[in-house]
């Protein structure tokens, strides 16, 4: 008999109403993986509880000004249906489902659908291309705390990341030449690449955690695919809180390309595979603002891959390389990254040397 198989994709969550945006904010900033200091379990439900309060009405607003909720759950069902399908087409009966981390379906919904469903083989994807301990780490630690406690013992493998994976590079390049088509009257040179990355705290970074490394494996392998004539930046959005985070900022990147007199801006939300409140408000609202006040003359932004078919195939490739290793490691993902001093050498993804 083939064995039932369950494909779990990790992904942040988005609140699905304004009502929702507080206690979404709780749960994001009650993650140990996100607040996380010398004592910080004493303190992390207060703070929690302070920051969401404070910070729910102003996010409740700009939720309000694309839509009145995040549009992350309707876009990531539209990717996992497209995925199942796909895998059926490759004689791969697989059930996909959502763990969003700080929304409903939360993960301890997802462990009880997979343990009721009586799956014989599971693996999670997360829909971060880039590792990070923000993003799939955080997920996976989530999903380890529920498994234990709900009694889920299933074989499993993760696909920790794929950051220069060819299809998904692929899309990525193809949304591009798309969005180029907009600046008609204007050359390649003159238009600026601007890549925008969620940002992550530089202590995340110093700790081991190589999401900046991916993200300018991802940045590189764009450039060198598109092979376009415009300049390229990469830069960080979404700074929360003192502590410093990654830099340039998009903000800085902004104020640094209209200072020195560029008219046509075209960002790219690198790290971001569908649009969410960082895309549809930081960037093509807040953003977009603040390029036309300093004189840019037209500002675009790259749409999401969200269902684009060269990503799910991506992501059907990645379960199908995994349904064909018997190991239930979670250390056998591979990365080549052009910087290293033996270019010819992958490197481990070092999830498990990071602090738990």
């Amino acid at each position: 008999m083939s064995k039932k198989i369950a494909v779990v994709t990790f992904q942040l969550g988005g609140p699905d109403s304004v009502e929702a945006v507080e206690p979404f904010l709780n749960n994001l900033f009650l993650d140990p993986d996100i607040i996380d200091f010398p004592g910080a379990f004493l303190a992390r439900k207060f703070l929690a509880k302070t920051i969401a309060s404070r910070r729910s009405k102003p996010v409740g607003e700009h939720y309000l000004e694309i839509g009145g909720k995040s549009p992350i759950n309707e876009l990531t069902d539209r990717q996992v249906r497209a995925l199942e399908r796909l895998l059926r087409t490759r004689n791969i009966d697989a059930r996909v489902f959502v763990a969003m981390r700080y929304w409903h379906p939360m993960t301890d919904e997802v462990v009880k659908a997979v343990k009721k469903g009586g799956y014989d083989r599971l693996i999670l994807l997360p829909l971060y291309p880039q590792f990070s301990k923000a993003t799939t780490y955080s997920s996976l630690n989530e999903w380890r705390r529920q498994s234990l406690r709900l009694g889920l013992e299933i074989p499993h493998n993760l696909i920790c990341c794929y950051p220069n994976h060819h299809l998904y590079i692929e899309a990525l390049v193809q949304n591009i030449h798309v969005s180029f088509e907009r600046f008609r009257g204007a050359r390649q040179e003159e238009v600026d690449l601007l890549f925008s990355a969620h940002g992550v705290p530089v202590d995340f970074i110093r700790r081991g955690d190589p999401y900046k490394l991916q993200v300018e494996e991802t940045v590189r392998q764009v450039l060198r695919q598109g092979n376009w004539k415009s300049p390229a930046l990469l830069c960080y959005q979404s700074k929360v809180g003192p502590s410093r985070w990654l830099e340039p900022s998009l903000h800085q990147s902004i104020r640094s390309l209209a200072a020195k007199g560029r008219k046509h801006l075209l960002v790219v939300p690198i790290a971001f595979v569908t649009e969410h409140i960082e895309t549809l408000h930081e960037i093509n609202i807040e953003a977009r603002e603040e390029a036309v006040h300093l004189g840019v003359r037209q500002f675009e932004m790259m749409p999401a891959l969200n269902d684009h078919p060269k990503f799910i195939e991506c992501l059907a490739d990645l379960v199908e390389l995994r349904l064909a290793s018997n190991s239930q490691e979670y250390s056998k993902c591979r990365v080549f990254y052009e910087g290293q001093e033996k270019k010819d050498e992958p490197r481990l993804c070092p999830w498990y040397h990071l602090s738990s």
